[in-house]
């Protein structure tokens, strides 16, 4: 386990107050708006210097350390630039040679393959959480943000479009003991599923969105929580587990605009997520319950900072949570203008052209990091984050906001 120094308890209340106005952090805008705009310029300068250049536009490296660009690092470069509104005035020749080495990668199944990473590290098998249907995800929202639709329909989807085909395979994960797990495994098939639905137009798909949402409210889900699994959630570690597979199943109702089950359960228990340094992290990456990486912060602020539009329940205790987390995600900023996943950490994305070590960003925890000042900006509006006009992208999955 990662031991804390004093030093490092200091730095870190030191960032807070900096980017304070008050004992809860409230990051107030006003002379502070430049801070935005120079986080903004160091993220883009970075992501620029990611770029590979020679054999058309759109190919980015992970971090420093690696020497060949990657499909993820691309979709993570499309996904911040949108929302810095750093792509509305791309030349449309640059545009193209993005969306075509985009859609080069789609195999004939529908599903996007890198066949640098693929079969190695996380991705050998093609597992449901982390295969090819995450990474298509990725690809299908990078696409929308450059003004494109995937080219071949996904036919992956067909056992799903079945008779009983879906619960089939609902029923087959492991709800219990790994939600967080099957988290990912069901928003990657959810949110392919209604990408087929609106961007493909594959009516087959309306009632099978339906009936997963519907499956999902009744079975495996606990109605004192907002929760799914029978993790210990007294435990703060089991509790930041199901709160990360609870953000996936989340975002598939956000989504359709359908209330999520048990909503002021499910803010009680993201609430509880927040450690004593005002990140979201309680150990479950890394080890250390006080150094909150980019997925355990978005994981509780996405649900946080959205069920805050739809109601005034426990608002002020949320507001004030939030922009505690706020100085936390800011604090995360590497000199070389990238993000960390976590603070002063090495981290890899389960291949060796997906890692960085602990003086670098890296590609995923700079969109994950920035997407999450995004929806901070959303929920506290008088905040630095709030002076941007964030654009976010109208498809499914997890870049869109709720309109």
């Amino acid at each position: 386990m990662y031991q804390l120094t004093r030093r490092y308890l200091l730095s870190t209340m030191v960032i807070a107050l900096k980017n304070s106005d008050g004992l809860f952090g409230k990051l107030i805008a006003g002379n502070q708006s430049d801070s935005l705009l120079d986080i903004r310029r160091k993220t883009l300068e970075f992501i620029e210097s990611m770029r590979i250049s020679g054999d058309g536009y759109g190919r980015y490296k992970y971090a420093a350390g690696c020497a060949k660009p990657t499909l993820y690092s691309s979709t993570y470069a499309a996904m911040t630039r949108h929302l810095y509104r750093d792509i509305t005035h791309l030349p449309m020749r640059q545009k193209n040679e993005w969306v075509e080495y985009l859609q080069a990668h789609q195999d004939n199944d529908g599903l996007f393959r890198d066949p640098l990473i693929f079969d190695q590290g996380w991705y050998k098998g093609d597992p449901d959480w982390c295969g090819r249907k995450h990474l298509s995800c990725h690809v299908v929202t990078a696409l929308t943000c450059l003004g494109a639709v995937a080219k071949k329909p996904m036919q992956f989807l067909e056992p799903f479009l079945k008779p009983g085909g879906l619960v089939k395979w609902l029923e087959s994960r492991d709800w219990d003991k790994q939600p967080d797990f099957v988290g990912n495994e069901v928003l990657n098939v959810g949110t392919l599923l209604q990408y087929a639905r609106d961007f493909q137009k594959n009516e087959q798909c309306k009632p099978v969105v339906r009936e997963l949402l519907d499956w999902m409210a009744h079975h495996h889900m606990n109605a004192q929580t907002g929760l799914w699994g029978k993790l210990n959630v007294n435990e703060p570690r089991e509790l930041s587990r199901a709160v990360m597979g609870g953000y996936h199943f989340w975002l598939l109702y956000f989504y359709d605009r359908i209330p999520i089950p048990h909503p002021q359960r499910a803010l009680d228990m993201c609430l509880k997520t927040q450690n004593k340094m005002g990140g979201f992290g309680q150990g479950v990456h890394g080890g250390n319950p006080l150094l909150s990486s980019a997925c355990e912060d978005i994981d509780s602020i996405d649900p946080m900072a959205r069920l805050l539009q739809l109601g005034d329940y426990r608002k002020k205790e949320v507001q004030d949570s939030l922009a505690r987390g706020l100085a936390q995600v800011l604090s995360n900023q590497n000199k070389d203008g990238g993000f960390w996943f976590l603070k002063d950490k090495g981290f890899s994305y389960g291949h060796e052209m997906l890692s960085s070590n602990e003086n670098q960003g890296s590609m995923f925890p700079t969109w994950f990091r920035t997407l999450t000042m995004a929806y901070l900006g959303k929920a506290i509006p008088k905040s630095i984050v709030g002076t941007f006009d964030w654009q976010f992208c109208n498809c499914p999955g997890i870049q869109f906001w709720m309109t």
